[in-house]
């Protein structure tokens, strides 16, 4: 036997056609609360066999001051998409990603991104009809487990726009 013929078989050994190639499942055509396209998320996303989402209303109340949305695969997380109200800038600490050394992102007021998140957030005073839960909304995206991270740096802060953009016309706000 020639080594050639060895390193065939050796190559063929570690092939079976009964094995399928694992990729990301198809997403819904949108996901959280339809403000991103489920072709966008996808790239972020780990590998598996199926997807679910979980997501509340998009509307705060008196007793709702955040509201997510989680993309599993496989029961895993994902990707998430978060909007919490707060009632000043102060209250909007992103010294915990620091580390991370964030690039601004042209994103709301302010902006940032990292490896595997960005986030941004914009005053969103509520219209004359609606109560007031907070003169901000700080929004932030992230994909924990992208399995490519520069990818990741380059979608995660168009996807941060499209969630901004998102958030204050669905929020109203002005």
């Amino acid at each position: 036997m020639t080594l050639a013929t060895v390193s065939l078989l050796l190559g063929l050994a570690g092939c079976s056609t009964d094995e399928k190639t694992k990729s990301v499942p198809e997403l819904p055509k949108r996901v959280c609360w339809g403000a991103f396209a489920g072709a966008d998320v996808a790239p972020l996303l780990p590998t598996g066999d199926a997807v679910t989402q979980r997501a509340e209303p998009f509307h705060y109340s008196e007793h709702v001051r955040s509201l997510s949305c989680l993309v599993y695969i496989d029961g895993n997380y994902g990707f998430r998409a978060v909007a919490t109200r707060r009632d000043s800038e102060s209250q909007i600490d992103w010294s915990s990603w620091d580390q991370a050394r964030p690039k601004a992102v042209d994103a709301g007021k302010k902006g940032i991104s990292w490896s595997d998140g960005a986030a941004s957030y914009i005053p969103c005073e509520p219209t004359n009809s609606s109560p007031s839960f907070g003169k901000y909304v700080e929004l932030d995206v992230t994909a924990d487990h992208a399995p490519d991270e520069k990818q990741a740096r380059r979608i995660l802060p168009a996807l941060l726009k499209q969630f901004t953009a998102f958030a204050e016309k669905e929020l109203k706000c002005r």
